[in-house]
C-alpha cells in the first residue's frame, strides 16, 4: 500500500487514512491478520468480501469501537489512537453502522443531533425549535422522506435508515463510513443516497463503502479492497473491476450475480390455497386483494411506506386489520400468531436481530423456540435429545457455520443468523413461509443458498411470499410480482418480459 499523493489524470489525491499491518484476535482466533487499507481524499472506495471476512471488524477498529492487536492507523500522514467515537469524531470521522444505533423513543431531530443539540443562549437548556429547523434544513438539502418532529418508535425500519444515513451527514466530516446504508432502502430512496455519494466524492469527502450489493460498487466505487478470512486479497482500480472476478476473488466459486436483471414471466394455472380479499388497516394499506398458489413465490415490491411489512405481518396475525377477509384453503380465516404457526405458517421478520431471534441464546434454543409443541415432553421436561436432534437438523437443512449448538447466534455473521431464523421454520411441516428483506445485509454466497431453499421449498408445494426492495432479487426469485404504492396494489407482473424498471417506475407511480 501507498502513502503520500498519487497522481489521477489531473487530480493528485493525498492520502487520507492509512490501517497498516492491523490483526485482531476473538478467544484466540485470528479475525484480521495483517491487513491494510488505505482511502484517499475525495474517492469513494468500497470494501467488499463475505460475512466474516472482517469487514466490519475492521472498521470497527478504525471508529474507536474495538482496540487492534497490532499494527497502526494513521490519519492525514500521523499516527493516530482511536479508542471512542468522540476520538473518531474529532478527527472528522463519522460513520453509519449496519446495525442501527438511533433511539426509537426519541424524535428524528433528536436522534440526528444527538449530543450535538443547540442551547439556548448560555443556558443548558436544548433549543428545540432551533434542533428542529437545522435537521430540517438537512432533511430538505438531501430530500429524505421524514418529519424532525416524528418520533422513531412510529417509523418503519427503512426510514430509521434513513435518519442513521442522515446523523452521518449532520457532521461536516472528512470521512465517511457506510456499513450496507442500502440494505433497508427501495429504489428511489437508494438513487437519491447515490446522488448525496456523488455529491460529497466531488466535494472532497472520502467515503468507505461496504455493500454485498455488487451493482451498487460497480457504479460508485473508485477504488475497491477485498477481503477474504480476515486477509487482503486484492486492491483494484475502477476500470479493474470486473463483476465475475470479484465475485471468483470473494468466495472463490462463481454465482451469476447479474440474473435478475430482467426476466420473462408465464402465466401459469395452479389452486389458490390463500386469498386475500380487500384486506384493509387504516392509514396503512387500503383494499388489498390477492391470491398465493400452492408452489408459487409470490414477490410484493415497493417503495419504503407502500405498506409490504405491515400488510404481511397482518396476515401473520402480529398486527390487526379493519376490515377485510381472508381464506385459506377456502374457508375464512382469521390469522393469530399461535394459530398461524399450528396451521404451518413461517415467518421471517425484516428485522432479524430485533424480531428474528435472541442473540444471546444459542443456535439450539432459538431453533427451539417456535418448535416447543413438536419436542417430546416426559412429565413437564422437554427431551433435551429431541431439542438437540432438530438443531442439528437445522444447521444441516440450511448449512449453519460453523456447526455449533450452542454457539450464540448474536455471534454469527449475518448470513449465519438468517440461516437460522429462516432454518427453525423448516424443521415444521410449512405450507406457507412469509420473508421480509431475507438477505438484507447478506453476501452473495448466503444469499445464493437463500434463494436455493425457497426455490426447494416452493418445489416442495409450499406458498412463499417475497418482500424485497432489492429489485434483482424480487426477479430473480419471484414466479409473480405484486407492487404496492401507497397502500395499494398498483401492478401485477405475472407475464412477459419484466425488467428493474418496470417495476421501479410502477412503485414511482409511473406505470400504471
Amino acid at each position: 500500500m501507498t502513502g503520500g499523493t498519487i497522481s489521477g489524470g489531473n487530480i493528485s489525491r493525498e492520502t487520507i487514512l492509512q490501517a497498516l499491518d492491523i490483526d485482531k484476535s476473538f478467544g484466540g482466533v485470528p479475525v484480521l491478520k495483517h491487513v491494510n487499507l488505505d482511502i484517499k481524499k475525495g474517492e469513494v472506495h468500497a470494501l467488499m468480501g463475505e460475512n466474516g471476512a472482517g469487514k466490519s471488524t475492521l472498521i470497527k477498529i478504525i471508529t474507536g469501537a474495538y482496540s487492534k492487536d497490532s499494527g497502526q492507523l494513521k490519519w492525514k500522514g500521523n499516527n493516530v489512537e482511536i479508542n471512542s467515537r468522540s476520538d473518531c469524531q474529532a478527527l472528522g470521522i463519522s460513520c453509519v453502522y449496519q446495525e442501527l444505533s438511533v433511539i426509537p423513543a426519541l424524535t428524528v431531530a433528536q436522534n440526528v443531533l444527538l449530543g450535538k443539540e443547540p442551547r439556548i443562549g448560555k443556558t443548558h437548556l436544548i433549543d428545540h425549535k432551533k434542533m428542529n429547523a437545522m435537521v430540517q434544513e438537512l432533511i430538505d438539502r438531501y430530500e429524505f422522506p421524514l418529519n424532525p418532529m416524528d418520533f422513531v418508535n412510529d417509523l418503519g425500519i427503512g426510514q430509521r435508515q434513513l435518519v442513521e444515513i442522515l446523523k452521518g451527514l449532520s457532521s461536516d466530516a472528512d470521512l465517511l463510513i457506510m456499513d450496507e446504508p442500502t440494505a433497508s432502502l427501495s429504489g428511489r430512496e437508494a438513487e437519491i443516497l447515490f446522488s448525496i455519494i456523488e455529491a460529497l466524492r466531488d466535494k472532497g469527502v472520502s467515503i468507505i463503502y461496504i455493500s454485498h450489493r455488487l451493482e451498487e460498487v460497480y457504479r460508485l466505487a473508485d477504488r475497491l479492497t477485498i477481503l477474504r478470512d480476515g486477509e487482503n486479497v486484492v486492491v483494484l482500480e475502477k476500470e479493474e473491476i470486473n463483476p465475475v472476478e470479484v465475485i471468483r476473488l470473494m468466495i472463490g466459486k462463481v454465482v451469476d450475480e447479474s440474473e435478475g436483471s430482467v426476466k420473462t414471466f408465464r402465466k401459469t394455472g395452479g389452486e389458490a390455497a390463500l386469498e386475500v380479499r380487500d384486506l384493509s388497516s387504516r392509514g396503512v394499506f387500503d383494499k388489498v386483494s390477492f391470491q398465493v398458489r400452492r408452489g408459487e413465490i409470490l414477490g410484493f415490491g415497493g417503495l419504503i411506506g407502500a405498506g409490504r411489512t405491515e400488510l404481511v405481518r397482518c396476515l401473520y396475525g402480529i398486527d390487526g386489520y379493519s376490515s377485510g377477509e381472508i381464506y385459506l384453503e377456502g374457508e375464512k380465516y382469521v390469522p393469530r400468531v399461535k394459530k398461524s404457526i399450528k396451521r404451518g405458517f413461517g415467518f421471517v421478520p425484516e428485522d432479524r436481530r430485533n424480531q428474528g431471534f435472541i442473540p444471546l441464546l444459542s443456535i439450539n434454543r432459538n431453533t427451539a423456540l417456535t418448535n416447543y409443541d413438536l419436542i417430546r415432553k416426559s412429565g413437564g421436561a422437554i427431551s433435551k435429545k429431541e431439542e438437540l436432534q432438530m438443531c442439528l437438523n437445522a444447521i444441516e437443512a440450511v448449512d449453519i457455520r460453523p456447526k455449533d449448538p450452542d454457539k450464540a447466534v448474536g455471534l454469527l455473521s449475518g448470513g449465519n443468523q438468517q440461516k437460522v431464523v429462516l432454518g427453525k421454520w423448516l424443521m415444521r411441516d410449512l405450507k406457507l413461509l412469509i420473508v421480509d428483506e431475507p438477505t438484507a445485509g447478506i453476501d452473495v454466497g448466503a444469499k445464493d443458498e437463500i434463494y436455493h431453499i425457497l426455490r426447494e421449498l416452493a418445489d416442495r408445494g409450499v406458498m412463499v411470499i417475497l418482500v424485497s426492495s432489492d429489485l434483482q432479487e424480487l426477479l430473480r426469485v419471484s414466479d409473480r410480482i405484486l407492487v404496492m404504492r401507497k397502500g395499494r396494489i398498483v401492478k401485477e407482473f405475472a407475464e412477459g418480459t419484466v425488467t428493474q424498471a418496470d417495476i421501479l417506475a410502477a412503485a414511482s407511480g409511473l406505470l400504471g
